[in-house]
């Protein structure tokens, strides 16, 4: 299967690193024009070079905006007017017990985990509708459905983001457009990895950590292991795609057979 997204542009949010770099990449390599998104000037910079030297020929484009903010969204949209593919990836999380989660908190997690994905799609959405042309997905989480007691915060976000998607879905319906989101598992990016270690030993070598955790904190997973971040854009890409045409106003996983369930 041959996955050619030349002549499209796409945005993904929160690339410099971990799950949404992996989804740049994967844009890129298969002919996508492909905004890498981050708050941070050089971390930007560091993002599209790394890139640039896995796919020299690729067209990218520097989206230095925080997106958790109006401000930062109309920033985005400045430098990125138009996108055929939105990839809302951008999201925070962090171990917090349940009790001690602030007003302020519970906030900041809605306003980036899930407002930053809707004003992204309000504002690139009737384009696509307008082209007869577009993907659209959210990257939720297995946490959307096994709330994890750890960080329920996070949880209501991912949750969120599953009726967003599908609410959107039905308003482009039958316009050419497909709205998505996507269940991703423990990933094996940076940020996990501190958050594992928040939640085992720090002394532990890194192997042995992995284990411990998801043998502690994520038995019910089939694979047994984290997830590396191109297993996920794999399935990013494919829904980017042609190919995809029919699949939409779905929840998929790439869980590693975390959710029980035997449906998507």
């Amino acid at each position: 299967m041959e996955l050619n997204l030349e002549g499209r542009t796409a945005l993904v949010t929160g690339s410099t690193q971990g799950i949404g770099a992996a989804i740049a990449a994967g844009l890129a390599r298969a002919g996508a024009r492909v905004g890498v998104n981050g708050r941070d000037p050089s971390r930007v910079e560091e993002a599209v070079a790394r890139l640039l030297k896995e796919a020299p020929h690729a067209s990218i484009v520097p989206v230095v905006a925080d997106l958790g903010t109006e401000e930062g969204a109309a920033s985005a949209l400045e430098l990125l007017a138009e996108a055929d593919i939105l990839i809302n990836n951008l999201g925070i999380f962090e171990a917090r017990p349940a009790l001690e989660i602030t007003d302020d908190e519970w906030r900041r997690y809605f306003e980036v985990n899930v407002l930053s994905s809707i004003r992204l799609t309000r504002a690139y959405l009737p384009g696509m509708i307008a082209r007869g042309w577009g993907r659209v997905q959210y990257i939720a989480s297995d946490a959307s459905v096994a709330i994890p007691a750890e960080m329920i915060h996070y949880g209501m976000t991912k949750t969120a983001l599953l009726a967003v998607s599908r609410g959107f879905a039905k308003a482009s319906a039958g316009t050419g457009v497909t709205v998505n989101s996507v269940i991703v598992g423990a990933t094996h990016t940076g940020g996990v990895e501190d958050f594992v270690y928040q939640l085992v030993s720090e002394s532990l070598p890194w192997d042995e950590a992995q284990r411990t955790f998801m043998r502690e904190h994520r038995p019910q997973s089939l694979l047994g292991r984290l997830i590396e971040p191109e297993e996920i854009a794999n399935l990013v890409v494919y829904l980017s795609s042609e190919q995809a045409s029919a699949t939409t106003g779905g929840a998929l996983r790439a869980d590693g057979g975390y959710v029980d369930s035997i449906l998507p």
